[in-house]
């Protein structure tokens, strides 16, 4: 992390470990009650999973936040907006990214924390994966890593010997591409539906060569997985190829098949 050079006024390298201490703070929260098989569900408005832990976990983050950088804007999924609301900063975060697997002992979930300004984009990424283990990072122009390990997208130029993870839902049904999408998983050498953060990770990893999420994601869902990708050497974007987190999709690929699945997806 050292030798990150600062940004507008910030030390990314400082940004970065805030953010590591941030997620074991996380993991400190979710990831006992998940070993234990002690979690209890509730459910949203929009009929999606919610517990106590992924409550817990975003309001120790917001309160840490609030302390130790009360000029920054935070914005979560739990709690929605909060802190400096007129801040460039803003702190993107998913206390447990994956609720529907965690509450039924699944341990693809993850903590996601993203530090993004509103002109330069994503600047600091977090994703911690205790369950699983695994903990990836990334910083403005420091890379990406994995557990310490340095990520680099693959180099696969063709979606006949690509590996894909497709995120099918409603959303796609909807705009009529699942046929698309369903022609993409023939075509490639192999399909998977790994879901949620993990597949935009093992796409910075280049042990999968293209993720397309789900439609509906929101900014707390691929903020901190975009710089992953990004800072790897892949390329993430919306499904009409503009570069942003906040659109409802997320495409994620090592930046040689982009076009190819965009095309496939227009």
């Amino acid at each position: 992390m050292s030798g990150i050079a600062g940004l507008d006024g910030i030390d990314v390298a400082a940004e970065l470990a805030l953010a590591l201490e941030l997620a074991d703070d996380a993991d400190a929260i979710t990831l006992p009650p998940f070993l234990a098989r002690d979690v209890a569900v509730d459910w949203k408005a929009n009929d999606t999973e919610v517990t106590a832990l992924d409550r817990a976990a975003e309001a120790a983050i917001a309160s840490r936040l609030d302390r130790d950088r009360p000029h920054h804007g935070r914005l979560g999924e739990e709690f929605g907006r909060g802190g400096d609301a007129v801040s460039p900063w803003q702190w993107i975060v998913d206390p447990i990214d994956g609720t529907s697997g965690y509450v039924r002992g699944i341990p693809v979930w993850a903590t996601l924390i993203a530090l993004a300004h509103a002109e330069h984009g994503v600047v600091v990424g977090v994703v911690s994966a205790p369950a699983l283990r695994r903990r990836w990072w990334a910083s403005a122009g420091g890379g990406t890593f994995a557990d310490g390990r340095r990520c680099r997208v693959s180099d696969v130029a063709a979606i006949a010997d690509a590996q894909v993870s497709i995120t099918l839902n409603d959303g796609w049904e909807e705009l009529g591409l699942t046929p698309a999408l369903v022609r993409l998983t023939m075509d490639a050498r192999r399909a998977r539906g790994f879901g949620d953060f993990w597949q935009h990770a093992l796409v910075a990893e280049g042990a999968l060569d293209v993720a397309v999420d789900a439609v509906g994601v929101a900014a707390y869902d691929v903020a901190a997985v975009r710089l992953l990708v990004e800072e790897a050497g892949g390329t993430f974007t919306d499904r009409h190829g503009v570069v942003t987190h906040d659109t409802g999709t997320a495409i994620s690929t090592n930046g040689r098949l982009h076009a190819d699945v965009l095309r496939r997806l227009s």
